[in-house]
């Protein structure tokens, strides 16, 4: 696990284990607010023993931005924690989340000790205000990678912990390509200092908003790929040439593990957008 401080009170915390994937903590005087946890228990424990160990300070609150386990498994070494998600998060934590869990417990003895934490703290529309210790972390419904997913903006800051809506390469997952082009679009004006992606490296000041255009105009090239391929009546193989280079995004990022999410991207885009096609009247 890698850790990295942003700001005088504000640490993100990066896994060398599992995709990048990232936490962050914002530290007060009354204790911390810890934004998602990482996907293995020992890297999530290593966050525990810096904050309430070196640091001497609880773990007040701890934000679901959304149930994907690499987000959230590790919030069952917290147990003294107020957990807040959006009301589909904990929906889904309940269902899919605990079905997951047991395949990978059937798969890996590293995962035996981990139970499934349901959020007792819930919203659904509009924000939600998390305050503590003279900080306020604004939560808000931000879907598009999965339905649930929410971001959290520390508000005297303005850095964003955007989750996994922002990611190397956009991801659609079990979400939604509109979705994730709105709540992309409503980041544009939002006049972000910094923000802190689900995976992969902390974009700074002055590249924020590049990076979301960048994003749109991804998802732009990947959406008329698709609708060209479906129009002549083409197969799904049809867009292996489809690179994610010519999309105007890089291979490199998270080890080439972006390479394969540009695959799933047109995959789950070709199969929504061909079941809109066919179902249209003649």
């Amino acid at each position: 696990m890698v850790r990295e401080r942003i700001a005088d009170d504000i640490y993100v915390f990066t896994s060398r284990r599992y995709a990048q994937v990232t936490a962050g903590a914002i530290l007060t005087k009354e204790g911390v607010i810890l934004i998602d946890t990482l996907f293995y228990p020992d890297e999530t424990q290593a966050i525990k023993d810096f904050l309430e160990g070196r640091l001497g300070l609880k773990v007040r609150y701890i934000i679901n931005t959304h149930y994907h386990a690499d987000h959230t498994l590790g919030t069952y070494l917290f147990p003294e924690a107020q957990v807040v998600s959006h009301t589909l998060c904990r929906q889904f934590l309940n269902s899919t989340g605990r079905a997951g869990l047991e395949q990978m417990k059937s798969q890996s003895p590293e995962f035996d000790k981990v139970e499934v934490v349901l959020p007792d703290l819930i919203f659904e529309d509009g924000f939600l205000n998390v305050h503590l210790g003279g900080k306020m972390v604004r939560l808000q419904h931000c879907p598009g990678h999965s339905l649930d997913l929410i971001c959290a903006l520390v508000v005297n800051d303005r850095i964003l912990f955007a989750s996994d809506t922002v990611m190397p390469v956009p991801t659609l997952f079990d979400g939604s390509y509109d979705y994730l082009v709105r709540s992309l679009q409503e980041m544009l004006d939002m006049n972000l200092d910094c923000v802190v992606q689900g995976h992969g490296e902390v974009i700074l000041r002055g590249e924020v908003e590049s990076l979301i255009r960048s994003d749109l105009a991804y998802l732009n090239k990947i959406k008329r790929a698709v609708e060209n391929v479906i129009e002549r009546g083409k197969p799904f193989n049809a867009l292996e040439k489809v690179s994610i280079e010519s999309c105007g995004k890089s291979r490199i990022p998270l080890n080439g593990f972006v390479a394969d999410l540009h695959q799933a991207n047109l995959r789950r885009l070709y199969e929504d957008l061909n079941n809109n096609h066919q179902s249209e009247p003649a």
